[in-house]
């Protein structure tokens, strides 16, 4: 029997209904899901085992953009997983869709009981409700889960309250990984993530450089935002349906200038135009920092010891990849 596409509602309170009812009484998990990393996964598992104990779809409620980047929108937020990544990590997650709710004035004045009313018994007729244990809701945060299950109880929806997923002593969460991030730590991110974290971007023109040296490299501009350690990295790269391992550079090229902040890949074993095209670079293990050579031979021997090193990191996981589906029949 073939796969049924992975459905995506962008839904706000200005409209008076969903644009489809195809996940009308679904049991929804919700939350940002930013990262999705393994803690997500277990309200995910928990809303597969309801819907299927119910014979029910399965879908997240998710909100767009950022509650942060709402309340606060001077303070940039680095994304572990823009709109898109966050969708096609959810989209090969084994669940039936999405909603995307976004997140503006009117539903952060929502009170909770409106958002219980509104949403999740109007709009979508939940058979089933998925939060984490620390999920908060509705104007003030006043709503808890355990008024959520209260109001499950009158109104005839399960709720599920998963309770904190560590690693050791340590709690998996968005902002743990966003610290080992920083700290170039792409290892300690993959742990706690379940799969290397990722970026998305398309491939612009730079000085052409990388090729006068050997190193041609595909070159992306990331979100301003990125918390990334600037330094060298063993990457895996994802185009169309190909993987290629490769070494990349995230930062200012201290030898050469210090303008604009560049992802600078080289994919091993690659020959071809890839300007315009998308890529998918997975952070497999961190090589170095930033340095500046007194000499260009200097710069590519040391170019050349990097990809060793790239070479040998990718060696040891294969199949390092994060599982990002396709929007389009995932």
């Amino acid at each position: 029997m073939p796969k049924q596409p992975f459905i995506v509602i962008r839904d706000s309170l200005e409209h008076s209904s969903p644009a489809t009812d195809a996940l009308a009484g679904a049991v929804l998990a919700i939350g940002n899901f930013e990262g999705v990393h393994r803690g997500h996964r277990a309200l995910i598992g928990a809303a597969r085992a309801r819907a299927r104990a119910l014979g029910r779809p399965a879908a997240v409620l998710t909100f767009e953009p950022h509650p942060r980047a709402f309340f606060r929108p001077d303070e940039p937020v680095f994304r572990l997983t823009d709109e898109a990544a966050k969708l096609r990590l959810l989209a090969a997650a084994g669940l039936d869709g999405a909603v995307v709710m976004r997140f503006d004035a009117a539903l952060a004045r929502l009170e909770a009981w409106e958002f219980v009313d509104r949403i999740l018994v109007e709009r979508y007729r939940a058979s089933g409700v998925v939060v984490g244990f620390d999920f908060h809701f509705g104007k003030g945060r006043v709503g808890s889960p355990e008024f959520l299950e209260e109001e499950g109880r009158k109104r005839g929806f399960a709720v599920d309250i998963v309770s904190a997923v560590a690693d050791g002593d340590q709690r998996i969460s968005s902002g743990a990984i966003r610290t080992a991030l920083a700290a170039g730590d792409v290892e300690e991110a993959t742990r706690l993530l379940g799969f290397p974290w990722f970026a998305t971007g398309e491939v612009v023109h730079g000085d052409k450089r990388g090729r006068e040296l050997g190193y041609p490299t595909a070159n992306i501009r990331l979100d301003p935002a990125c918390g990334l350690r600037h330094g060298i990295y063993a990457v895996r790269v994802g185009l169309g349906d190909k993987r290629y391992d490769g070494v990349a550079s995230f930062g200012r090229r201290p030898m050469f200038d210090t303008g604009a902040v560049l992802l600078e890949i080289f994919l091993f074993d690659f020959s071809g135009d890839l300007y315009g095209r998308a890529l998918d670079v997975a952070f497999v293990a961190w090589i170095r920092h930033e340095l500046n050579f007194p000499t260009v031979e200097d710069l590519v021997r040391r170019m050349d010891e990097d990809s060793r090193l790239a070479r040998v990191a990718l060696g040891r996981t294969p199949d390092a990849f994060p599982p990002i589906g396709n929007l389009h029949g995932a």
